[in-house]
């Protein structure tokens, strides 16, 4: 995935975000200027219409620039910025110039994890038909416990009658979903780039690792996952507008969330032990990797919506859809 967008947000966090940045980000590095480049860019208005000063991208366009923030393993939540600036800004709320994370709470849930939300200034919170914007200092907010970790917990509070603004149930978490499909898909190809490269340099007996049919299997198998994963993330994303299609959001998030798993233990097999060390940059994709597997659902929870929304279907069900995706 790549367009225009995405090429000058690479050429950004290349200089901005190299892996020793995101490192220290991760042990708690301050990430201010950070963010105040990546603001005074542009980039967190680009769903936004011209007139309001944005770029008016459909969510189509977007996705490489998703891509681009996994490629890149970006400890701040630019991706659900975007998303929840957009969101605001249809409801005519007030747009906060502060990085945002989603949030979703189900009703008989006591907490949501939120992605990268530790280094969130407030969180776009749904429950239910409601949404509403929680500054930092008033969510209640915890730890994993996770060493270096920015996913958080955010407790589940009672969004008050006649706060907030009005949201179709659902709405933020198949908009988180797109935005973690589409990182997860960048990091895994970062994770594939940075395997294919130790298993040629790497030498064993007298030639490099990647000679060998058993490394070379492995890494084919790899590289099968991470470009189902790239389809599927342009499959969560693919809308003309700013809003996705629910059951694509489902398959890709589904199929990009499953990719996770295989990829990471090959990436770290093959490394063997100079994987998990903390000096070496793969750890910081393959961390992500398994925290947005879990954002905003992972399979279990994407698949069993899925099945629900198919079956639930009176002009045929699965067939009927694949169908209508194909135009026949």
């Amino acid at each position: 995935m790549q367009n225009a967008y995405s090429d000058a947000l690479d050429t950004l966090l290349r200089d901005l975000c190299p892996p020793g940045r995101v490192r220290a980000i991760d042990g708690g590095a301050a990430a201010a200027d950070l963010w105040e480049a990546l603001r005074d860019s542009g980039f967190a208005d680009c769903l936004l219409p011209e007139g309001a000063g944005g770029a008016a991208l459909p969510l189509r366009d977007l996705a490489p620039v998703l891509h681009m923030l996994g490629w890149h393993a970006l400890p701040l939540p630019l991706g659900q910025t975007i998303v929840a600036r957009a969101v605001l800004h249809e409801a005519g709320a007030a747009l906060p110039d502060i990085p945002l994370a989603l949030a979703s709470v189900e009703a008989d849930a006591g907490a949501a994890l939120v992605a990268d939300g530790a280094h969130a200034h407030a969180y776009l919170l749904q429950s239910g038909d409601r949404c509403v914007l929680v500054p930092r200092a008033a969510a209640d907010v915890e730890a994993t416990g996770a060493h270096a970790d920015g996913t958080v917990r955010l407790r589940g509070k009672a969004i008050a009658e006649g706060t907030g603004f009005p949201l179709p149930p659902g709405t933020l978490r198949r908009l988180g979903a797109c935005v973690h499909a589409a990182q997860l898909a960048g990091a895994m190809e970062r994770v594939l780039s940075l395997t294919l490269q130790y298993a040629n340099d790497r030498r064993q007996f007298g030639r490099a690792i990647g000679k060998f049919q058993a490394i070379q299997q492995q890494i084919s198998e790899m590289a099968e996952h991470v470009a189902a994963a790239r389809m599927a993330a342009q499959l969560a994303c693919h809308a003309d507008g700013s809003l996705p299609d629910p059951i694509r959001v489902a398959v890709g998030k589904l199929r990009a969330s499953e990719a996770v798993t295989p990829v990471a233990a090959i990436a770290h097999a093959v490394h063997g032990a100079i994987g998990i060390t903390e000096e070496y940059d793969l750890q910081l994709y393959t961390r992500r990797l398994h925290a947005w597997r879990v954002a905003d659902g992972a399979e279990p929870w994407w698949a069993r919506w899925l099945g629900n929304a198919v079956c639930g279907r009176t002009d045929g069900g699965a067939v009927a859809l694949a169908r209508e995706w194909s135009g026949l």
